[in-house]
């Protein structure tokens, strides 16, 4: 499973990268971490709001910081 952060890097899209990673660890998932930092990429992957999660290069979560038990459901 691919996990893809887009964001600049801040603090938020640490804690989604984090709670990404809790999701697929507890659901013995095995993955992949991307993070897009670059705002063209980010623009051109059609988001207008980050953080955002894309999973296997469907987006799923956009300008928020989900919690795992969130990210959890979406795995399912």
């Amino acid at each position: 499973m691919k996990f893809t952060i887009y964001g600049s890097g801040c603090a938020k899209c640490k804690q989604l990268t984090a709670h990404a990673e809790q999701a697929a660890t507890s659901e013995g998932i095995e993955y992949e971490i991307e993070k897009v930092t670059d705002t063209v990429e980010i623009i051109d992957a059609g988001i207008m709001r980050t953080p955002a999660l894309a999973i296997d290069d469907n987006l799923v979560i956009e300008g928020k910081v989900a919690s795992s038990d969130e990210i959890k459901k979406l795995l399912s």
